[in-house]
């Protein structure tokens, strides 16, 4: 015999729970402080090691008032900057890579997807060749007013036709963009000697050479990407459901694709602008968070904010080493270690899991 008895309300089958986000658990402190400890080291190396090889003493001392006036040029006009500028555009570009792979729902999505890079690099390729400029401060806007006009030029282009825009039409936008843009600025470049002497190094991307004077006037901009990346966050783990459910729980889409492609812009151009094209840190950092402290967006910015520029950072440092005494470009590194790293991803049957 069976008992109809009557079912307490509080605890009724919810019959949206299976396709209701499910609240990822909050940061794990064990794996934040290691992060975080793995940037001081990192920082650490950035000051010490180079041409000239300093202690941990020797930097604290030309930190301060010690030291011999040698060491405190070496650390204060040259790795100091250095390291504060590597700092900013890992965090940048590590922050742009997440929200791309949790926009687009791609794991192999990267913030040249939008043709930030190709975009960058042609008004650079531009300004030299036919303006003639000369100066690094020079490039920077040039390189983030062609990051800015190619994601708005990508954006209308997939809002074309039925529909709003979605993540598929704004890949193969920008990929188709970015393509076309690539190959002139190659022409430009090979065309006219001097262009292409003067981009070289920023087109492989580095950190060399760049001071505070040509980071400041970007620093606003990141900071805008970094809040309006906080803002979207929480949306972002209900459009990762696809956007009808994300619809249902009150997410505004159209909003959240505006403030993503807006925040990927500000991050990624003005870290482009800055150090040059630089891959691959925004495809696989985003990937590693999320393997180990899991796929709630928001604990996977707090730890790209950390590990991002740890990574640029050690890259950093490798080049120093590789080809002493000259330097290899920060962007070659991260080329050599984000190849297998991309290999491994395709070849991982739940790399699609985000």
């Amino acid at each position: 015999m069976t008992l109809d008895l009557p079912l307490d309300r509080d605890h009724r089958p919810d019959p949206e729970a299976a396709v209701r986000p499910r609240s990822a658990p909050g940061p794990r402190p064990g794996w934040l402080l290691g992060l975080a400890a793995a940037l001081g080291v990192a920082v650490v190396l950035s000051l010490a090691v180079g041409s000239n090889p300093l202690s941990p003493g020797e930097v604290l001392a030309a930190l301060g008032d010690g030291g011999t006036a040698e060491t405190r040029y070496v650390v204060r006009e040259l790795r100091v900057p250095r390291t504060i500028v590597a700092l900013v555009v890992g965090i940048a570009l590590g922050v742009a890579g997440a929200l791309m792979q949790a926009f687009t729902r791609n794991p192999l999505a990267d913030p040249g997807i939008l043709g930030v890079n190709a975009g960058a690099a042609f008004c650079v390729a531009l300004g030299v060749s036919l303006l003639g400029i000369q100066s690094i401060t020079g490039y920077v806007w040039l390189a983030f007013a062609g990051a800015l006009a190619v994601t708005a030029a990508v954006y209308v282009i997939g809002s074309t036709g039925r529909g709003a825009a979605d993540p598929v039409r704004l890949t193969l936008a920008g990929v188709a963009l970015g393509a076309v843009l690539s190959g002139i600025t190659t022409g430009l470049s090979l065309s006219d000697p001097t262009a292409f002497e003067k981009m070289r190094s920023w087109n492989a991307g580095t950190v060399l050479g760049r001071g505070l004077d040509v980071l400041v006037p970007v620093l606003p901009l990141v900071a805008l990407g970094l809040v309006l990346a906080v803002v979207v966050a929480g949306g972002l783990n209900s459009v990762a459901l696809g956007e009808d459910l994300a619809r249902s729980h009150g997410v505004d889409v159209h909003r959240t694709r505006l403030l993503v492609i807006g925040a990927v812009t500000l991050l990624a151009g003005s870290a482009t602008a800055v150090a040059g094209p630089i891959s691959f840190v925004g495809l696989m950092v985003p990937h590693v968070v999320r393997w180990t402290l899991g796929p709630d967006q928001r604990t996977i910015l707090v730890g790209t904010v950390l590990l991002a520029p740890t990574l640029l950072l050690v890259a950093d440092v490798a080049g120093r080493l590789l080809v002493m005494p000259g330097e290899m470009p920060v962007g070659v590194v991260t080329a050599f270690v984000g190849a297998p790293m991309l290999v491994v991803l395709v070849r991982r049957r739940k790399a699609s899991a985000l």
